[in-house]
């Protein structure tokens, strides 16, 4: 990873999320900062990879697949934010910060900007490298389809947990509209009967297949601090501790805890 590569990602998203918290003040919504998140990955790839790249099987790889995922995840965000009011997560800051646009800023955009950067550290790296042709052994043949493989399992659980739920959430709605009383109040069909997290197992599945894919690449062991972050942030920070405090006192979402796993897709307990 050359040090020019990175100076121009932290540029370019230090400029796209500045430019995102200043429409965050038009709109006075700062969701939008989930729908910029995606593009902010695209952002860095496309850029290091124009500027840098010699558009290698490899670099076209790893630029094409974080394109897909970026896309998708904007596109899904934007349409489901699209109509409604600011996110209940940001509605409570807004409430509670003093400072607030000045915490909004840095604890919101800044920050979001520092962590594309970490989890880019697979296309940064990826983009800049001078070792990047067509894998010459078997051994790096078999990392970059073991990669793939891993990379599609993840998209298919997040797309496919994504649309689940979507579809779970539109039919609870219809039932409310006319005036009847939904059987059940917490999604735990398909993939939620087997991981409370569908979409956030199949994003960490997606980034440790880039990074199993960079491993095929002459140094490429440094981008497991992509997997590493993602991982970490929605184990132990901003996803699923935050998400499931949101349920905390719910009886029937506590008893959808005790018999399915928080990530890894399993078989459910038994009751």
């Amino acid at each position: 990873m050359t040090h020019n590569a990175l100076v121009l990602a932290i540029e370019l998203i230090f400029v796209y999320m500045a430019g995102m918290f200043f429409l965050s003040l038009m709109k006075k919504d700062n969701s939008i900062v989930d729908i910029a998140y995606g593009i902010g990955f695209i952002i860095v790839a496309w850029s290091t990879l124009l500027i840098f790249g010699n558009h290698t099987f490899i670099q076209l790889l790893i630029t094409g697949l974080i394109t897909i995922w970026g896309l998708r995840l904007s596109i899904r965000i934007y349409l489901r934010n699209k109509g409604k009011p600011e996110d209940f997560r940001y509605k409570k800051w807004r409430e509670e910060w003093t400072w607030f646009k000045t915490r909004s800023f840095f604890q919101i955009y800044m920050l979001q900007g520092l962590i594309i950067i970490g989890i880019s550290t697979v296309s940064i790296f990826i983009n800049s490298s001078i070792h990047t042709r067509l894998p010459n052994t078997i051994y790096s043949t078999i990392l970059v389809i073991i990669g793939a493989l891993a990379w599609v399992k993840g998209f298919f659980f997040e797309a496919v947990g994504d649309y689940q739920l979507s579809t779970f959430i539109k039919h609870q709605t219809e039932l409310k509209a006319r005036g009847e009383t939904p059987a059940k109040t917490v999604m735990d069909e398909g993939l939620w009967s087997m991981t409370r997290h569908p979409n956030y197992f199949g994003e960490v599945a997606m980034w440790w297949g880039l990074f199993i894919i960079a491993l095929s690449v002459q140094g490429g062991i440094v981008t497991i601090i992509s997997p590493l972050i993602i991982t970490f942030l929605l184990l132990k920070v901003s996803g699923i501790p935050m998400l499931e405090a949101h349920y905390k006192g719910n009886a029937e979402y506590e008893a959808y805890q005790a018999r399915t796993n928080a990530l890894i897709p399993w078989f459910p307990k038994k009751k």
